[in-house]
């Protein structure tokens, strides 16, 4: 966020609900205030608390914010929460089109964000996305020495995936998982029937539910709009094509999933169809699946990977070849090319010549890796076999 700092842009903080946008305000706060800015320049509004909100419009706010600005002085507003004030659009214009002022917000509802906001705000903001917990901070957040050559980085890993990578979650393990789980039914709750089912006038509830089970269930296989309706009429339920591709795009608006779209490894472009979709935070699992939870490891261990590398800035797409598949291309902001491919094990001959095959197919010069969980991973072909623990913890 330093990197915007004083630029000509609404800084905009988005990410599933509680997944930590309000804490990284308050910490960017606490460096503008180390950087030498007085306090008197910096003005914080959580727009959660009611008495910041409550019988205010848009501007009786703005006003209230406008009188406290420092003459000829950068000023700092950071607005938590903003999509809790009618017509707040009004709000973030006026403060942006207003002179020495250096306008952050936040808010859980991504559809204001990335579609209205998109509308109101065209060319003038920056979207900074914020993912749960990485399995570097978690293993942090548990006071966990990672330099420790003997941790059992397996049975960690468990823990990271079964409980939840969300921050206050992962605060709350100490009272037990009843808990966890809890505060997870929670968020799903507000996320499903108030940020979409509401919102959206969604009248068939089962159907939707039953979409996110079904998503949930699927995470790192190729889906179509076609394809899952197919399928979940053999279940017998019925959702029209259409429908799905509605309901899926309120889920990834909302960073319940990440879509992943294809690319042809050969002709080097973008295909439209056959998307992947991947999970915000495993511990979510238990909540969508129940009993049922997928206990697909290999799934997991992707899904965990595709985070990772979208955390570390890269533009995600997954690769297909004529009879093979590479689970990820990515391009960093830099603009260099790297693939992934992920595997749980290596443990018989022909997990190793499919996983190491679908990387050799590709004949370029651009970084190749197989991340798996062998302890001795070996390389070949200019192919780096590396240890996936050690790799997230990079």
């Amino acid at each position: 966020m330093l990197a915007y700092k004083d630029k000509d842009l609404i800084k905009v903080v988005s990410g599933l609900r509680r997944s930590g946008e309000s804490t990284l305000l308050e910490l960017y706060r606490e460096q503008i205030l180390k950087s030498g800015i007085s306090k008197t320049q910096i003005q914080f509004y959580n727009f959660e608390l009611p008495e910041n909100f409550v019988g205010k419009s848009w501007d009786n706010i703005y006003f209230d914010i406008k009188e406290k600005l420092q003459a000829d002085k950068p000023n700092y507003i950071f607005l938590d929460e903003v999509q809790n004030i009618p017509l707040f659009e009004k709000l973030v214009d006026g403060l942006f089109a207003s002179k020495n002022v250096d306008v952050y917000i936040t808010g859980s509802n991504a559809f204001l964000l990335s579609g209205e906001l998109a509308t109101l705000l065209s060319g003038r903001y920056i979207e900074i996305s914020i993912l749960p917990f990485s399995f570097n901070e978690y293993l942090t957040a548990r006071n966990i020495d990672t330099s420790n050559a003997y941790l059992n980085y397996e049975g960690l890993f468990f823990d990271y995936v079964n409980e939840t990578s969300l921050p206050k979650g992962v605060e709350l393990r100490e009272s037990g998982y009843d808990k966890i789980y809890e505060y997870l039914e929670a968020i799903y709750t507000t996320i499903v029937e108030k940020d979409i089912i509401q919102r959206f006038q969604i009248n068939d509830k089962r159907a939707f539910k039953n979409l996110v089970k079904f998503m949930a269930s699927n995470v790192g296989n190729a889906l179509s709009p076609n394809n899952i309706s197919n399928m979940l009429k053999q279940d017998g339920q019925s959702i029209h094509r259409a429908t799905i591709e509605k309901y899926l795009g309120y889920l990834v608006a909302s960073f319940v999933f990440y879509k992943v779209n294809r690319f042809d490894l050969k002709g080097r472009k973008q295909l439209a169809t056959q998307e992947k979709y991947y999970l915000v935070d495993m511990g979510l699992l238990n909540v969508f699946m129940g009993k049922e939870r997928m206990a697909d490891r290999g799934h997991i261990l992707e899904n965990i990977v595709f985070l990772e590398l979208l955390r570390r800035g890269n533009k995600i797409w997954t690769g297909t070849g004529r009879n093979s598949e590479v689970d990820f291309v990515c391009k960093t902001n830099t603009g260099s090319i790297a693939y992934y491919q992920v595997a749980w094990s290596m443990h018989n001959e022909s997990t190793v010549a499919r996983e190491f095959g679908a990387l050799e197919k590709i004949k370029d010069n651009y970084p190749k890796y197989l991340l798996t969980t062998e302890g001795f991973p070996e390389s070949r072909n200019g192919i780096q076999h590396v240890n996936v623990f050690k790799w997230l913890l990079e």
